[in-house]
């Protein structure tokens, strides 16, 4: 059972990231955003990311992703917890 809750995991991540990747790529490509998509992040790095930049649009967002995941139970602060460490230029931890 462990296994199938692995493996289910990571598929949703796949799909969170897939979804990072259409959403930001419609914006980059409309010119909303300077920042094109990367295949290797979720949405919620996304967010944390520009939340740290200060970026209103990720101050909205943000404490709704939030939100979503206290309902899952995890602490608060979830996006600028899942920052993907590639993008902070950090080393990334096994």
């Amino acid at each position: 059972m462990r296994r199938l809750r692995d493996v289910a995991q990571q598929l949703l991540v796949s799909i969170d990231q897939a979804a990072q990747v259409w959403i930001v790529g419609a914006a980059y490509l409309l010119h909303l955003t300077d920042t094109c998509p990367s295949a290797d992040e979720t949405i919620s790095s996304y967010v944390g990311r520009g939340e740290m930049r200060g970026a209103r649009w990720a101050r909205v967002v943000a404490p709704m992703i939030d939100r979503l995941f206290i309902l899952l139970g995890e602490e608060p602060g979830h996006c600028r917890r899942n920052v993907e460490t590639a993008f902070l230029g950090a080393a990334p931890t096994p």
